[in-house]
C-alpha cells in the first residue's frame, strides 16, 4: 500500500514538492480525511469539499505565512486546517480543547487572519489587509475567498465599491457553487448563473493550449499568453458585472481542475490593482450522498462514511426540535390569516421554512444573506397591511441592529421575530452562540421579548405576537421542546406562570431552562428544600409585580437565563427592584459568563456556565444555607 501523500505535508510550503498529478492524489486524500472525521465529529461538510482543490492551488500559488488569506463565513476552512499543521489535531474537529470548524488566529496566527463565521465580510476585512500592507511597505498579497451566495450580501458589495474606488492590490476568489447553505436567490445568482453557463471558456481553453504548443518559446510565446489572458476575459464574461466596480474579472475556472486554478493563479498573482477569480465548483463534490443533495450536508451530524446513512446517536426524545414547533405554530396560523408572511435570510432549512414554503410559495421570501435587508422588509410589508413573520438565527439577528431599531420598533409596526439559536449552541461555537439578543433588544422602543419553557408557551407567544398591533421576538434554543407542558395557563403579555410552589427561596427561569429549575427543585424536594419555580415568559414587559411578590415573600431569587449575564433577563430583574425601591441584594443571577465560549456539546456549555439541574441545585443549597444562617 503507498504511503499518503499528506502524511508528508507540515506546512504548505510542503506543496511545492508535489506535481499536479500528485495534487490532484492529495486532494482526494484531503477529501477523505474531511469526509471520515465529519462523519463522526458532525460539521460543516458539503462546503469543505467543494473547496478541495482550490485551497490546494492557492496555497500552492501564494505563501500565506506572509501573504493574507481570508475566508468569508469561514465554515468551508477545513482543507486550509489540514495543510497549515493542524492535520493531528484534526480528529477533535468542533470538540473541547480541539480543532475549531472557523477559521481561529488562536491555532494558528500565521494563517487565520480572523475568526470568521458570518457571511459578506471577507471583502472588507481583506481590503483592509491590503491597505495596511501597503502602507507598511510589506509586501504581502491578499487574497479573500467568498462564496456567491455571500457576494450578495450589502456589506461584501459595499466592500467592493470601495475597492475599485482605491485601486487596492486585492485578489477577490468568487467562489460559484450556486448554494449558500441552500441554492442561492436573487438576480446576482442568476447573473452568474448566465456567465457559468457559458461554453466559451472550455473552447477556448482548448485552442489556445493548441496554439501554444505550435509556437516557439520566446517573445511568442509571451505575446500568446498575455493574448490568452486578454482573450479569457473578453469571450468568457464580456462587459462583467463586477467590472464596473473596477475590477478585472477572470474566468469562470474549473474549481476542481487544480492544473487549471494554478494556470491562472499564476498569472493574476503578480497583477497589481482589484482582480476578481470567477471559480466555479460543485458543493460536496467527492462524496455522493453530499454532491446529490448538498444542502442537507452543510451542516451534518455523525453518519456512516461507507453510505451517508446518519447516525441517530442515543437520543431517543419523540419531543419535536423548537425550530419544527415554532413553525409548526406559524403554519396553523397562516392556514386562518392570509395576511402573514414568512421570510428567510438563506435559512430554509435550518430555520423551518422549508415547511411554510412549500405550503403558501407565494406568501414566502429568501432574501438571500441579506439580514438587514429581511428586516427591512419586514417592515416595509408590516405597513403595507401584512403580518411579517421574520426565522432568523440569534447570532445572525445581530446584523439588523439599525433596522430593528429605526424600521421596526421606531415606526412600532407588527414585525414578529422567530429567534431561532437562541442561547449556547454546542459545537459551532462562538461565531455562532445566540448570547445577546435579550441584551440589544430589550430596550428598542416597544419591542416585546418573550421566551417559552414549553410548547404550550409557544404556541401560545406565537398566536398573541400576530395578534398584536406592535413588534415582537420570541427566542427559542437548538434543542428539543419538553415532552409535556409545564403549565396550562394562558399566555398574557408581560406575566409570569407560577411552575412550582416553595418557601425556601424561589427561580426566576427566562425560557427553555425553565425544565431545568423544576427539575432542580424535584431535587432539592427530596431534601427538604422546597422552591417555588416560575416560568418568566416575558423580558419585556417584565412581570414586575410576580418580582415584587417574589422579593416580598422568599429569602432570594434566581433568575435563570441562557444568555449573557451583562444587559438580560437577570438584569430587567435587578432594574424592576430599583424602581419598586426593593431590596436587590436578594436577587441572584445565572447566566452565561461575558466570555468567549469554545466549542463543545451544548449540554457541556450549559454544565460549565452552571446551568443544568445539578448545578442549579448547589447554588439553591448554598443560597438556602445562607438565608437560614
Amino acid at each position: 500500500m503507498s504511503e499518503r501523500l499528506l502524511d508528508a505535508i507540515r506546512s504548505p510550503k510542503d506543496l511545492a514538492k508535489l506535481s499536479v498529478e500528485d495534487l490532484g492524489r492529495l486532494a482526494a486524500e484531503v477529501r477523505a480525511l474531511i469526509t471520515a472525521t465529519v462523519s463522526e465529529r458532525g460539521g460543516h461538510l458539503a462546503s469543505n469539499l467543494g473547496v478541495v482543490d482550490l485551497v490546494i492551488a492557492l496555497h500552492r500559488a501564494f505563501d500565506f505565512s506572509r501573504d493574507n488569506l481570508v475566508f468569508d463565513v469561514g465554515h468551508q476552512c477545513y482543507a486550509h486546517k489540514i495543510l497549515t499543521g493542524r492535520r493531528e489535531g484534526f480528529a477533535g474537529l468542533r470538540t473541547a480543547g480541539g480543532v475549531s470548524g472557523f477559521p481561529s488566529p488562536a491555532e494558528s496566527p500565521a494563517y487565520d487572519r480572523f475568526r470568521s463565521g458570518h457571511a459578506g465580510a471577507s471583502i472588507s476585512t481583506a481590503l483592509g489587509l491590503a491597505l495596511a500592507a501597503k502602507a507598511m511597505g510589506s509586501g504581502a498579497r491578499t487574497v479573500a475567498l467568498i462564496g456567491d451566495g455571500a457576494l450578495s450580501s450589502g456589506l461584501a458589495l459595499e466592500a467592493l465599491n470601495h475597492a475599485g474606488d482605491v485601486g487596492a492590490d486585492l485578489l477577490v476568489v468568487l467562489n460559484d457553487n450556486h448554494m449558500a447553505i441552500s441554492p442561492t436567490v436573487g438576480a446576482l445568482s442568476r447573473y452568474l448563473t448566465a456567465v457559468r453557463a457559458t461554453p466559451a471558456y472550455d473552447s477556448l481553453k482548448g485552442e489556445v493550449r493548441d496554439m501554444l504548443e505550435r509556437v516557439p518559446l520566446g517573445r511568442e510565446i509571451t505575446r500568446a499568453i498575455h493574448t490568452f489572458k486578454e482573450s479569457l476575459k473578453e469571450a468568457v464574461i464580456p462587459d462583467h458585472a463586477l467590472e464596473h466596480f473596477g475590477f478585472r474579472c477572470f474566468g469562470p475556472v474549473d474549481g476542481h481542475s487544480i492544473g487549471d486554478l494554478l494556470d491562472v493563479l499564476r498569472e493574476l498573482a503578480p497583477l497589481k490593482g482589484p482582480r476578481l477569480l470567477h471559480v466555479h465548483t460543485r458543493k460536496g463534490y467527492g462524496f455522493g450522498p453530499a454532491s446529490e443533495k448538498p444542502e442537507d450536508w452543510h451542516s451534518a451530524g455523525p453518519f456512516a462514511e461507507k453510505n451517508g446513512e446518519i447516525v441517530t446517536g442515543d437520543d431517543s426524545s419523540s419531543a419535536p426540535k423548537w425550530t419544527d414547533a415554532a413553525v409548526d405554530a406559524l403554519i396553523e396560523a397562516a392556514e386562518v390569516d392570509r395576511k402573514i408572511v414568512a421570510i428567510t435570510a438563506a435559512m430554509p432549512e435550518g430555520t423551518g421554512l422549508l415547511r411554510f414554503a412549500h405550503r403558501f410559495a407565494d406568501r414566502f421570501y429568501d432574501v438571500g444573506i441579506c439580514e438587514q435587508h429581511a428586516v427591512a422588509l419586514a417592515a416595509g410589508l408590516a405597513r403595507g397591511g401584512l403580518r411579517p413573520v421574520v426565522c432568523i438565527y440569534s447570532t445572525f439577528l445581530q446584523r439588523s441592529y439599525d433596522q430593528l431599531f429605526q424600521e421596526v420598533g421606531l415606526q412600532g409596526l407588527p414585525v414578529l421575530l422567530l429567534v431561532d439559536r437562541a442561547g449556547l449552541v454546542g459545537a459551532d461555537g462562538p461565531t455562532h452562540h445566540g448570547l445577546y439578543d435579550v441584551a440589544y433588544m430589550r430596550h428598542l422602543p416597544g419591542l416585546v421579548l418573550a421566551a417559552p419553557a414549553d410548547g404550550g408557551e409557544l404556541r401560545g407567544m406565537v398566536r398573541a405576537a400576530l395578534a398584536a398591533g406592535g413588534p415582537w421576538a420570541i427566542r427559542y434554543p437548538r434543542d428539543r421542546v419538553p415532552e409535556k407542558d409545564y403549565s396550562a395557563a394562558p399566555v398574557e403579555v408581560g406575566r409570569a406562570a407560577i411552575l412550582r410552589e416553595g418557601r425556601a427561596g424561589a427561580i426566576l427561569a427566562y425560557g427553555a431552562l425553565a425544565g431545568e429549575a423544576i427539575q432542580a427543585a424535584d431535587r432539592l424536594a427530596e431534601e427538604g428544600i422546597r422552591v417555588t419555580v416560575a416560568s418568566a415568559r416575558f423580558a419585556r414587559p417584565l412581570d414586575a409585580a410576580l418580582v415584587a411578590s417574589l422579593l416580598e415573600s422568599q429569602p432570594f431569587v434566581l433568575t435563570l437565563e441562557d444568555h449573557t449575564l451583562p444587559g438580560g433577563f437577570g438584569s430587567a430583574v435587578l432594574e424592576a427592584a430599583e424602581a419598586r425601591g426593593l431590596d436587590g441584594r436578594k436577587i441572584h443571577r445565572l447566566a452565561v459568563a461575558a466570555e468567549v465560549v469554545e466549542p463543545d456539546t451544548r449540554r457541556a456549555q450549559l454544565q460549565a456556565a452552571g446551568l443544568t439541574a445539578e448545578r442549579i441545585a448547589e447554588r439553591i443549597r448554598t443560597l438556602a444555607a445562607k438565608s437560614e444562617g
